[in-house]
């Protein structure tokens, strides 16, 4: 099975609309100033596929998830994930090798069953601590350094619009996700 494969990378991030904090250049003595009007507690989460398969383009598939649960869970929950992961050999048309990290999540019993279910999926784990063997993380510090950067949002769906249209953008961008594992932080 692996060797006609996707080799899938999965991982979530989170994003406040509390502006990130970056460098930047301005005229001396005069350093710029971003004034945020409220601090909030909104939090936008996101998963991301990124796909990679011999002689096809790099696929970036991509989920948003508003905090708006009423169990008050902020990120991605096992349904989630398992959601994600139902659509992807659709999307693709193929079998994957999902490799991703050790969020609770991932390693949860019911997460472990629905894997163990699907003959078109085998997953392995990274090794804990280890950013720099997956590259959606450099997906994440790309979206961070250009779609986010020296931007305040007033409101949770501005935030929501920034962070839907980063990774659309990248999608298009073959050579920028086939990169992303070398993206700076």
């Amino acid at each position: 099975m692996a060797c006609d494969a996707w080799l899938v990378f999965e991982d979530e991030a989170g994003f406040t609309i509390t502006p990130p904090t970056t460098r930047t250049w301005s005229r001396r003595g005069h350093p710029p100033i971003v004034r945020v009007h409220r601090r909030s507690r909104r939090r936008l989460s996101v998963a991301a596929l990124l796909c990679y398969k011999p002689g096809h383009p790099t696929r970036l598939t991509y989920r948003p998830h508003v905090d708006r649960r009423p169990d008050g869970r902020k990120s991605f929950a096992r349904t989630d994930y398992r959601d994600l992961l139902q659509s992807a050999p659709r999307q693709l048309g193929g079998n994957l090798v999902l490799v991703r990290d050790n969020v609770n999540t991932h390693l949860a019993a019911g997460m472990r069953n629905h894997i163990a279910d699907r003959d078109r999926l085998v997953a392995y784990q990274l090794p804990p601590y280890a950013p720099d063997l997956h590259p959606v993380e450099g997906v994440w510090s790309i979206l961070r350094h250009t779609a986010l950067a020296h931007r305040a949002f007033a409101e949770p769906h501005e935030l929501i619009t920034a962070v839907r249209r980063g990774p659309r953008l990248l999608q298009r961008r073959n050579d920028v996700l086939d990169g992303a594992s070398v993206a700076p932080d």
